[in-house]
Formats: C-alpha cells, structure tokens, sequence
C-alpha cells in the first residue's frame, strides 16, 4: 500500500466556502490551564460523531477495514506494507505482507490477509450521513445564536486553542467539522459554548434532541444479530465481513462453516473466544444503546448462554485417538455398550476418547487417575447394533480437550472437560519468524545439535522432513504404509495442520511419544514432535511396536 505522504492529522485547507470558519489560538504548553468539560452529560454531540470516525483522517469513515486488534480504519488510511520474514506456514502471497499498527497504542504487526471490509460498518457510516446531511427535517425552535465548539489541539509543544461555530447545531455542525477533518480525532478537553439564554452549552435542544432520536432509530434499525434477530452483543465480524453476536457464531460453527449472510466459507476457528472484539461496533451500541445491552446480556446470562469452554463429556478410556482421523471400535464391555447407547440417543453423537495411564502419573488436579488428561472429542459417522448387544462403531476425531474433574456414572468415567485450541495463525508465525531468525552459539554448553536444527527449519522445511520420510518408506515398502492402513487413515496430507495426526495414527511408535501431540498448541511444535520420531527412527536409537500388518 502507498502511503499518502501527508500527515492524516496535517489541517485541512479551509475555503472561502466553507461554513465553519474556525479560530486558533496558540498557546504554550507549560503556561496554560485548559477548559473544564462537564463529564455529567452522558451523550456529547462530538462523543456521537466521534463513533464513525477514522483515527488517522479523522474523517467519517471510508471504506472501513477492520484490524486484527479489533480497531477500525479507512482502507486509505493503512499504513504502508512491508515484506515479512522468517514465515512459511500457512503461507500465500497475502500473508508475507504486513504493517505496523498506527492505532491508539497497539503498535502490533498485522498481515495483510488478516484485515478485511467491515459491512456494518460501512452501513452504519452511511446512516450517519444520510441523517446528519439531510436538511429537510421541520424546525420548530426559533435560534436567537450559534452553539460554539471549542477544543485543543496539541502539536509540536504547543496547544492550540481552536473554536468554531456549529451553525447546523451540535450533531450536524459537529459532523461537517469531522468531514472536513478539521476536527481531530484525538481532540481534547472538547467544551461549548452557547449564549443562548437558560440553555446548557452542551444541552440538545427540541430540534437535537429529534436529529439525534431520529440517527439513533436509523442506526438501531442495522444491529439486529442475523442470526439470533436481537441487538448484536459482543460483537465479532467475520473474514468475510459480516458481525454477530460471539455466542452466535460459536453456534453456528458447531453446525456449519460458511456464513449465515453470505454462505462463504468461515475459514475461522470454533473457539471464538480467541477472536478480537469489533470494537467499533461495540463501543457504538454501547453507547447509543446502553440500556438495550445490559438487557441483552442480562437475558443471555439467565438462558444459560455462554462461551465457556467447560463441557462434560462421557469417557471411553481405550487408545489414542486424533483430530480429522477415524477411530474404529468394537464396544463389548457392559458399561461401554450403556454408554454408546446413551450417545446415540444424544443428537450430537459424541464423546471422549481418552488413553490409559500406565504409569499411574499424576495429572494435575485429577491426581493418579487411570486415564492421562489430554483426549479427543469423537463423533460418530457409523453404529452398527450387533444382536448380541455388542457394537461395531467409526468415530472422526472432533477436537481435544483436557480432563479438569471426573466421575464415575454407571461403571464409565464421565469427565468436565475444557477445549484445547492452537495458538493464532498471527501468534503461530511469529513464533516460527523468531525461532528461524535466532542465532544459537554452538560452542554453549548443553546444545543438542538434532534439536538445534530442528528449531532452525522453517514450519514447511519440517513438513518436508516428514512428506520426505514417508515417500522414502513407501519406496521401500515400509508395512505400516500397507495399502490397507492407507484405506483406512487416508493417504499423505500435505497439509501441515493435517499430517501430525495422519503421521501418528499410521507410524508403529509408543502411544507414549504420540501423546505429547495432543497437548501441543501449534503447527510448528506438533510438526517438530514428528521430526523427532523421524531423526531417532532414522537413527535406530528406539525400536518400534508391531507392524500394523498383524493388527489387521
């Protein structure tokens, strides 16, 4: 992106038509006190304005595109773009781009890919104008003067002290000053005056007190959720650029990936919580509509509505199973067939799957329990009844979570569970940028050369080492790449996300070793976990279990 050159907070040129004159007057910093502000008020006319404008024109506005850290600019307002370094995964043209953040104090790299169009809010800044530019409203109050609007502004170590007159009144007089950009963004120690008699200087007259409930209706008319049909709470926007409410997305995404306005593909993690706030957005219905949100998160609270990721799930305690691969079971013990048929009386079909622990090690808070506390959600693709009353059963790993407390019902664990997500994208290339940027000094004591070079390589440098090792065993016939395992699980995904769990359900190792993958919180660690079966397989220095062949 090119950058403007001039200042976005450089004064705008003031023509000889423009119908706001406004007055400065300069002053030094260290030789002035500045003017009160009544803080009582609880809706100021430039606080209003103030909601749909850019930080950095400040102007209404244009074209908003929403940032990574939940703030909001004019796409001509983004910084200028930067090639970033040291980043592999996930990859695409769009992501070796970045900025510097220019909002407020957040200074943060974003990418390019991570900002998008925010539709919301581009309408919302056109019902600010459609209401604010329209003069045909009715006037039924005589004006015997002018509101005036005083303000500071800060620069170079000097304040200026600037006024102007708001001949459209507070709202409108107030916007025409933010189109012009005369008004700045950062403004301070705002003030008004007005000489009109017996009136507050900041008081909305009959006429204000109409423009106002009448932007105030227009704007209430666009926050309504698409999906619950209530006004939007804590609100998160979407890739593609539509905003809900966080508890309704989360719900959606239990049921479906693609947008409920648009029907494009989400391409966001089911744990929204991660997500940033629009915080645009928010602070807008916040304070246009504050008694509508406390009665809106009132109402969620009471109907249980939440995004906590505590969930209690009922436990088969067998082996290791992972996210995106299948899990075939044959369930003959009597306290798993009760199970089973409680979950196929549930309409979600799901459950854990946890892994024994053999050695008795503690977990946590669960202590010496007879399961290891990391598992996989499964859900259930096929049920087959056998006549006997056992069954034949194919689940697909969901999610993972981890075991906070358990109990027993009826023979079988059921245990309260929290979800176990990944770190960001943005978070998981930052880590990969600074591992592969970092200079390890060789001649330190305790430097394991095999681990040093692992964290050097790049996340795809990693995937490689293992697409590489599998072709390698193909070629050689390797029997836990037979045909048949790979009718079953799948064959080689080449896609980084994907080929930790594949590469753990087919490779003959200890569930031991596999087990570190499910507590791992990023690509680039589960993919360095597998490197490291490959280096010690490579090198002979642990001995495999049975193939599966004899499994079969």
């Amino acid at each position: 992106m090119e950058d403007a050159g001039a200042s976005p907070h450089s004064p705008p040129q003031i023509g000889d038509d423009n119908t706001y004159p406004i007055t400065i007057t300069t002053r030094d910093l260290n030789s002035t006190t500045s003017p009160s502000i009544d803080t009582d008020f609880p809706l100021l006319a430039h606080d209003v304005i103030r909601l749909i404008q850019c930080s950095r024109c400040s102007r209404p506005l244009r074209a908003p595109i929403r940032l990574p850290c939940g703030n909001t600019l004019c796409r001509t307002c983004l910084p200028p773009t930067r090639a970033r370094k040291g980043i592999s995964y996930p990859g695409g043209e769009a992501r070796l781009q970045g900025f510097t953040c220019s909002w407020g104090k957040c200074a943060v790299e974003h990418c390019v890919e991570d900002c998008g169009a925010d539709v919301l809010m581009t309408k919302l800044v056109d019902v600010f104008a459609e209401v604010l530019e329209n003069d045909t409203d009715n006037i039924t109050e005589e004006r015997d003067g002018w509101p005036r609007l005083v303000w500071d502004d800060y620069r170079d170590g000097y304040l200026e002290v600037k006024s102007a007159d708001l001949r459209r009144g507070l709202l409108r007089g107030i916007y025409d000053l933010t189109k012009h950009g005369t008004l700045d963004y950062d403004a301070s120690e705002v003030s008004y005056e007005d000489k009109r008699a017996g009136r507050q200087s900041h008081e909305y007259d009959s006429n204000e007190q109409h423009i106002l409930a009448k932007l105030k209706e227009a704007v209430r008319n666009e926050l309504d959720c698409h999906v619950c049909y209530s006004l939007i709470v804590d609100p998160l926007t979407t890739p593609c650029g539509h905003t809900f409410c966080r508890s309704c997305v989360a719900m959606v995404l239990k049921h479906t990936d693609l947008c409920p306005t648009c029907r494009r593909k989400l391409n966001m993690p089911s744990a929204v919580q991660s997500q940033p706030l629009n915080i645009r957005i928010a602070n807008l219905t916040e304070r246009l509509f504050p008694d509508q949100v406390a009665e809106r998160i009132e109402t969620l609270a009471q109907d249980g509505s939440s995004l906590d990721d505590e969930k209690t799930l009922p436990l088969f305690v067998g082996s290791l199973s992972f996210p995106n691969m299948p899990t075939f079971l044959h369930i003959y013990e009597p306290r798993y067939r009760l199970m089973i048929r409680r979950v196929m009386q549930n309409r979600e079909y799901k459950f854990g799957m946890v892994t024994f622990n053999r050695t008795r090690r503690s977990q946590g808070d669960l202590g010496r329990t007879q399961f290891m506390q990391y598992g996989t959600v499964l859900l259930v693709d096929r049920f087959e009844m056998l006549p006997d009353g056992r069954s034949l059963v194919i689940a697909t790993g969901v999610s993972r979570f981890r075991v906070t407390k358990s109990d027993v019902v009826d023979g079988y664990h059921v245990g309260k569970t929290e979800r176990v997500d990944d770190i960001s994208i943005s978070e998981e290339e930052r880590i990969e940028a600074m591992e592969t940027s970092a200079t390890v000094d060789l001649s330190s004591s305790g430097v394991n050369f095999a681990e040093m070079s692992l964290e050097s390589m790049s996340t795809q440098q990693l995937l490689n080492l293992g697409l590489d090792f599998v072709q390698k065993q193909r070629n050689e016939k390797a029997p836990w790449l037979h045909p048949r395992v790979l009718m079953a699980y799948g064959d080689t995904p080449t896609d980084p996300v994907k080929f930790p769990w594949w590469f753990a359900s087919v490779l003959p190792v200890s569930d031991d070793e596999k087990y570190a993958l499910l507590s791992a919180t990023s690509v680039r660690e589960r993919l360095k976990i597998t490197a490291r079966w490959i280096r010690k397989l490579e090198a002979r220095e642990w001995s495999t279990r049975p193939s599966f062949l004899s499994l079969l």
